[in-house]
């Protein structure tokens, strides 16, 4: 899935804790953030902290993927610095 704007990432962040049976406190304690960037995330909020996102996913178990045309070049350049 696409995703291009704040709104969007906050409804999917939202179904997610929904689904999962979790209070916006509960997410918190969980992923160790503050129950307001919860809201503030849920609710698009454009200006949240990537550190903050990074917590909430790991803790919802949503896993990041980027793509581009460039990301196999780039792949090999990390791999060629192992």
């Amino acid at each position: 899935m696409e995703i291009n704007n704040t709104a969007l990432l906050g409804r999917i962040i939202q179904f997610h804790r929904t689904v999962a049976g979790l209070s916006r406190i509960e997410l918190a304690q969980v992923a160790g953030v503050g129950k307001t960037a919860i809201f503030d995330i849920e609710k698009g909020k454009p200006t949240i902290q990537l550190n903050t996102l990074f917590k909430l996913l790991h803790a919802l178990n949503i896993t990041l993927h980027l793509d581009s045309p460039l990301m196999a070049r780039f792949e090999d350049s990390e791999n060629a610095k192992s």
